[in-house]
């Protein structure tokens, strides 16, 4: 009687190589273990223990890989020109210069480093709230910046009186591209991390980039000294590690497949639903959602605004109860400042976010065409023709009743995830009676 195998194993769905089979035994009804080999069996599957994060493939997200080779690349061309940036800050404030001063020196790095901590929190301050939502465009933004602050960092030593003002603007610029720069990563992380494991991703992603850096600077180390005192061969190989630099990184955030909705990737979505009544693959909408300016409306959406907004936009908010007595959120088109108000409900929920942007693109969508076959929204184009704010927000509402659920569904079968939701929407909530609603002279 042949021996009876009870079980088999294998490490990770993709690791071939480590296996074990559990047989019994025929002679002696014992438990053997056959074919165990070494955890590492070969580099390729060393190197996959230590960079890549436990269990990938499926741990992660199907654009990680594409991604992480873009961002190495990006990441090699960028120590380069650090480095390059390095060179000239340090002759710059006197190295190999007799009559520099270490006081000069000091100051001059105090300074840098102080603008840097102010640029820091100044910027955290304005922008961070937008970085979540916008991920992929502030990310692009970051690596832009610090090209920009690596350029004046090697123009700087060629100003004279000029250098610290320079080098303070350079640090700045720095500062910026650590907040975006950090936060967006953080959220590219988050939506890489498919197993709860944002911390695992988060790590191997360091280790990648500190090897990239490693090869960096052996390569600085053979280049620096042919460059040295070449200052047309340093601004050659800064241009071409540049253009390298930023190829790269347009490429790795153009990669990233988000499933969230974000202000973009919904108007995308949507404008495009309109034209066809078809829904957008994951793919399609995020390989044209824009990275290097915001998304354009003829009405820009103010989501999550001040109620007051709303009472200045209109003659008589009182007619805003025939249209959202059932809704928590009321919107409103202000002609006059050129923009689309809605105010969100203290209990309202990202489903009414998602209503509420919906009917917003149809008004903008209202503002771009001219011709449409079905009756609601050939009038709603002519409402927003003749201006007519009452009309609008009548009309728009009624064609988003009719057409938000079944847009809503086409999305989630496409694969598109409602929650959680990057809408950016402003911290303002209201509450409000309709029984109480007056004309704006009595607010």
């Amino acid at each position: 009687m042949a021996d009876v195998v009870i079980g088999e194993e294998c490490y990770g769905s993709h690791s071939s190589n480590l296996r074990k089979r559990y047989v019994r035994s025929d002679d002696t009804g014992r438990v053997i273990v056959l074919d165990e080999t070494e955890r590492y069996t070969s580099i390729a599957q060393f190197f996959r223990s230590v960079f890549l994060p436990q269990g990938y493939p499926e741990s992660v997200s199907d654009d990680y890989l594409i991604y992480q080779l873009w961002d190495t690349i990006q990441a090699f061309a960028s120590s380069i020109t650090g480095t390059l940036a390095s060179q000239a800050l340090l002759k710059g404030i006197g190295v190999g210069d007799e009559n520099a001063t270490v006081l000069a020196a000091t100051m001059t790095w105090l300074l840098k480093d102080g603008t840097s901590m102010v640029g820091r929190v100044v910027f955290a301050w304005l922008q961070g709230t937008k970085l979540d939502s916008d991920a992929k465009r502030w990310r692009l933004f970051a690596d832009i910046t610090n090209d920009v602050a690596i350029f004046l960092e090697i123009l700087a030593p060629y100003l004279g009186v000029y250098f610290t003002a320079v080098v303070c603007v350079a640090g700045v610029a720095k500062s910026i591209v650590g907040v975006s720069g950090g936060a967006t990563r953080a959220s590219l992380t988050l939506h890489q991390a498919r197993r709860n494991n944002m911390a695992d991703v988060a790590a191997k992603d360091g280790s990648q980039e500190t090897i990239v850096n490693l090869a960096a600077l052996l390569v600085s180390l053979l280049v620096v000294p042919v460059i040295t005192g070449k200052p047309m061969l340093i601004w050659a190989l800064f241009i071409i590690f540049t253009i390298v630099h930023l190829y790269a990184n347009y490429s790795a955030v153009t990669s990233v497949v988000m499933e969230t909705f974000n202000q973009a990737r919904y108007h995308i979505i949507v404008k495009e639903y309109m034209v066809s009544r078809e829904i957008l693959s994951l793919r399609e909408a995020n390989y044209r959602e824009p990275v290097l300016r915001g998304t354009r409306w003829k009405l820009p959406i103010k989501l999550g605004t001040s109620f007051e907004n709303i009472l200045n936009s209109m003659a008589d908010v009182s007619l805003l109860r025939y249209t959202y007595s059932e809704e928590k959120y009321l919107l409103s088109v202000d002609f006059r400042k050129g923009c689309i108000y809605v105010v969100l409900d203290k209990t309202s929920g990202v489903l009414d976010q998602l209503k509420a942007c919906y009917q917003a693109e149809l008004i903008n969508y209202a503002c771009d065409h001219y011709v449409e076959s079905d009756d609601r929204l050939r009038n709603l184009i002519t409402a927003v023709r003749d201006k007519n704010t009452e009309e609008v927000i009548s009309l728009s509402y009624q064609c988003m009743a009719m057409l938000f659920p079944q847009c809503l569904e086409g999305m989630l079968q496409e694969g598109w995830v409602v929650e959680p939701s990057l809408l950016g929407p402003d911290e303002w909530r209201a509450m409000w009676d309709f029984g109480g609603l007056t004309q704006k002279k009595g607010y």
